[in-house]
C-alpha cells in the first residue's frame, strides 16, 4: 500500500471515529452541575425600576455604609469616591455635564437612586459581585449618596425611602418613546 493511500485511509478512519465518539458523548449527560431551583433563580433574578418596584425589603444607614464602603469599595474608588486612573469617581462633578470635560458621577449624571442600588447589587464589589447583603447594598447606596451631598449623614434607606430621593440629574434624560419599547414590570 502506498504512503498516500495509507494516509488517506488513516485520516478517513480518524474522521469516522471522531464523529461517532462525538455522537455518543452528546447522547449522555456530563454529570456536572445541577438544576437550579426556582427559589435560587428568584434571588438573583431581580429587576429594580426607578419607582422602586422590585426593591427587596431591607435597610441601611449612611453610618453603616461608611464602614462597608471602607472595607469593600474604597480600595478601587478611593476613600471619598474620587476614583483613580483605573476606577471611576463616584462623587463630585455636579454641574459639569455641559462643560468640555463632563464628570459622569452618581451625583452629576445618574437620574435615579434606585439605579445605584441595582448596579451595586449586581456588579459590586468588582472582585466579588453580588457578595453584599441587601442591607449592605442599602447602606453603601446611602453612603455614596451622602458623598454626593444628596442625603444627610443621618439617612437610613429602605425600599420605601430610596425611590423618593431626588437626584440632581433626574430630568436629564428623555424617555424612549418607540412603540416597540415597553419596560416589563415585575
Amino acid at each position: 500500500m502506498s504512503r498516500r493511500r495509507a494516509a488517506v485511509l488513516a485520516f478517513a478512519w480518524a474522521f469516522l471515529i471522531s464523529g461517532t465518539a462525538g455522537t455518543r458523548a452528546n447522547d449522555r449527560p456530563f454529570g456536572v452541575g445541577r438544576e437550579v431551583p426556582r427559589s435560587e433563580v428568584a434571588q438573583s433574578d431581580l429587576t429594580v425600576f426607578p419607582d422602586g418596584a422590585g426593591l427587596p425589603k431591607g435597610s441601611g444607614s449612611v453610618r453603616e455604609g461608611r464602614d462597608v464602603y471602607a472595607l469593600r469599595c474604597a480600595g478601587c474608588h478611593g476613600p471619598k469616591g474620587e476614583g483613580d486612573d483605573n476606577y471611576p469617581a463616584l462623587a463630585g462633578g455636579r454641574g459639569s455635564l455641559r462643560s468640555s470635560r463632563p464628570e459622569l458621577t452618581i451625583g452629576s449624571y445618574w437620574p435615579h437612586a434606585t439605579t445605584l442600588w441595582d448596579y451595586t447589587r449586581r456588579a459590586m464589589p468588582y472582585p466579588q459581585p453580588g457578595s453584599l447583603s441587601v442591607g449592605e447594598v442599602y447602606a453603601v447606596t446611602a453612603y455614596v449618596l451622602y458623598l454626593n451631598a444628596i442625603v444627610s449623614e443621618s439617612t437610613v434607606l429602605d425600599e420605601r425611602s430610596l425611590p423618593k430621593i431626588d437626584m440632581p440629574n433626574k430630568n436629564g434624560f428623555v424617555r424612549d418613546s418607540r412603540p416597540d419599547f415597553t419596560p416589563k414590570r415585575p
